[in-house]
């Protein structure tokens, strides 16, 4: 009876080992990069064109604390911090609200109204570009923060509330029915029940909203002229331009600009997984 159990369990063991390895070796797909840029910043020219991949043979602390203590490199973060955090506010205050909308509220239009958005999923920034850059000239907003915000709000607004109202309908809807047989309003019950209780995909929804704003180049390109209000993006596009040669520099550049979001994502990775696996398993 022992042996039957034992060969039973068989395959079973088997597709947990198959599992293990195919996530190690996406694990090691992601890491691998990383880990060679951020020792690549470490080593001198010579050593990176020698050995890319390799450990350092002589740590070149100096590669990155010349970078650290430059202005630049936090006037930088200073401006993808103030892009992302304004457009991560406005998308999920925008995008929470229009969510509980379409989740509870039953109106003339609502379906294709929420159809439209959806199809704003099919179209990327770059084709609506040259319309969006004359828009926000007239708006006066070019050489902007908001410039590139309000675009940004807009064209998360899709994906952040298809993510929400899945979620907002989710949470049962009983709470409601009590809420309003005890007078509360729709909005306030939005605001007291609806958002506590919805932390987990507003954190999922926020992060993937900073991390997009934060990577973001061509509408910064576009709607950016001083180099003052660069963000990252385009501040690396100046800096390999005046260190063409030095990529040992740029290496440290690039993974000094990545960190913040890999520590966003390690800190808030609980809320994420929450956020999107939520409503998958019903009971």
């Amino acid at each position: 009876m022992s042996d039957t159990s034992v060969a039973g369990r068989r395959p079973l063991d088997l597709v947990l080992v198959y599992k293990v390895l195919f996530l190690a070796l996406v694990a090691a797909f992601v890491a691998v990069p990383l880990l060679a840029t951020l020792l690549g910043g470490f080593k001198t020219l010579g050593e990176l064109r020698t050995n890319p991949f390799g450990l350092p043979q002589t740590w070149e602390w100096q590669n990155y604390t010349g970078i650290l203590l430059s202005k630049r490199y936090w006037q930088l973060l200073w401006n993808s911090l103030v892009i992302g955090s304004f457009t991560v506010v406005l998308t999920l205050i925008v995008a929470s609200m229009a969510a509980f909308a379409f989740a509870h509220i039953h109106f003339f239009g609502s379906s294709m109204l929420l159809s439209y958005l959806t199809m704003g999923l099919l179209f990327p920034a770059a084709t609506a570009i040259l319309p969006l850059f004359i828009k926000v000239r007239d708006l006066g907003l070019l050489d902007n923060y908001f410039g590139v915000i309000l675009p940004q709000v807009a064209f998360s607004l899709a994906m952040s509330i298809l993510l929400l109202r899945r979620f907002f309908k989710d949470l049962p809807h009983e709470l409601l029915e009590a809420a309003l047989v005890d007078g509360c309003s729709y909005f306030a019950f939005f605001r007291h029940v609806t958002l506590p209780l919805s932390r987990p995909i507003l954190a999922t929804v926020g992060t993937i909203t900073f991390v997009h704003s934060w990577n973001s180049y061509l509408l910064p390109l576009v709607m950016l002229n001083s180099e003052q209000l660069y963000p990252w993006p385009l501040g690396i596009m100046i800096y390999q331009g005046e260190f063409s040669s030095e990529w040992h520099l740029i290496l440290a550049f690039i993974t000094l600009t990545l960190l913040p979001t890999i520590l966003l994502f390690i800190f808030a990775q609980k809320h994420i997984v929450a956020g999107l696996t939520a409503g998958a398993v019903k009971g």
